[in-house]
């Protein structure tokens, strides 16, 4: 059974680790008495409101089925849902790959449609889009109560070249922030950057977890080793997740044979399913240190987790966003489909990270407002003279306190092994 951690989103939706391979169908009777019991209560009152509400057009049998599945599933957790048809065929261009939208993830948190990191190099980026932003219009029209992430999804989603006006509130300054932005097809590379940044130590900034991750960052790898590194940086900072079999197939280029990446569990004893090393990692003896943020999420955490619980990595940073659980997708007879929360993830230490996420061995905390400047730095890293930044962008370019606090640890160790050296 193919299990994924899938990008749901307008470029949306925070990494769900996503069973899928072959489709389950859903049956709709089961030989259990307290379930046919409950189906038989439904059936009352579907019928009672059918025959007897007032306006008759919202009495439909097949709307009232829909809207009744919709509730019944939401309510168990943010990350399951009942899937229109539509909603379905969103669902298969994101396992595809390509999908026009603007490009952020997004969760919902407490009833807020909440902007987990804006996605590398999208239409969201340049337009501004915060970690942390919280999306409440979308066109100028309020999102209404309660509303479906799934349909959050639509509305964010669009043929390319459209505009589409998103409507923000940003706690860090208590302000509505409106902007509007051009739909792109959103397609990544996983490595976003590589390079050396200083004497012997490689830097590369993960943005995604793709089908194509392992094999971009081991080119990167190889062509950084060649240029003289000796040491490593991986950036997974703002990095939503994306494929789990790429997330254990990074954390194998950094681990021996047959160490234990990640595993789930199910509600059931026998539903655990571990995920190995298959061979000794090339880079398994690479010193690496590991940038995360608040904005790594879902198969960024499942590399850091394994790194720091296998003593491979120091993490440096902030707290992980702990997203943890195990959806499988269930495709339905009628059409449309089912995506169930059904197992969660652990570390290699037994640990789960849901909604708690991943603590730094070192932690260096920025805000929302840093990580954006920052961002605006890496984008146009062409324009050198500071004055001529600001002016531009109306800041002076910032430290990148997290990236230096690596390099100071990567240096330290140098230092001590060379005096260990010369003892």
């Amino acid at each position: 059974m193919l299990k994924r951690i899938l990008t749901v989103a307008a470029g949306a939706g925070l990494g769900t680790l996503l069973s899928a391979g072959a489709l389950h169908l859903a049956w709709s009777f089961f030989p259990d008495r307290q379930l046919n019991r409950s189906v038989e209560q439904m059936r009352n009152v579907l019928r009672l409101v059918g025959e007897n509400y007032v306006e008759q057009d919202r009495a439909a049998y097949d709307r009232l089925t829909r809207e009744a599945l919709s509730g019944l599933v939401s309510s168990l957790d943010p990350h399951s849902a009942y899937l229109e048809p539509t909603d379905y065929q969103l669902l298969e261009s994101d396992l595809d790959g390509n999908f026009g939208g603007i490009g952020v993830q997004v969760e919902m948190r407490d009833g807020k449609v909440v902007v987990i990191a804006p996605m590398a190099g999208t239409p969201g980026e340049r337009a501004g889009i915060l970690r942390g932003d919280e999306i409440r219009r979308v066109d100028r029209r309020e999102l209404a109560p309660g509303i479906n992430m799934d349909e959050v999804i639509r509305q964010l989603r669009g043929k390319p070249g459209t505009q589409v006006t998103v409507g923000l509130f940003r706690p860090g300054t208590g302000q509505p922030v409106e902007v509007v932005i051009t739909r792109e097809i959103i397609r990544q590379q996983s490595v976003r950057t590589a390079e050396i940044i200083a004497p012997e130590i490689g830097y590369i900034h993960l943005v995604d977890f793709s089908a194509q991750t392992v094999e971009q960052l081991q080119e990167a790898l190889r062509r950084l080793a060649a240029a003289g590194m000796r040491q490593l940086v991986l950036d997974l900072r703002n990095n939503p997740g994306g494929l789990l079999q790429a997330a254990v197939g990074v954390g194998s280029l950094f681990l021996p044979r047959d160490e234990l990446v990640v595993f789930t569990q199910g509600r059931r004893v026998d539903r655990r399913e571990d995920f190995k090393t298959p061979a000794t990692g090339e880079w398994s003896g690479l010193p690496v240190v590991v940038l995360v943020n608040s904005g790594s999420a879902s198969a960024a955490e499942v590399v850091t987790g394994a790194l720091k619980d296998h003593s491979r990595a120091v993490v440096v940073g902030e707290r992980t966003f702990g997203k943890g659980s195990v959806q499988s997708l269930f495709r339905l007879r009628q059409g449309g489909g089912l995506r169930l929360t059904t197992a969660h993830y652990y570390t290699p230490s037994g640990t789960s990270i849901h909604e708690k996420g991943i603590l730094p061995h070192v932690e260096v905390v920025m805000s929302p407002e840093e990580d954006n400047r920052l961002r605006i730095q890496r984008l146009r890293q062409d324009i050198r003279d500071p004055a001529d930044f600001a002016q531009r962008f109306g800041f002076t370019p910032v430290e990148d306190r997290q990236l230096q606090a690596a390099l100071d640890l990567i240096r330290s160790r140098q230092v001590l092994a060379q005096r260990a050296a010369a003892l």
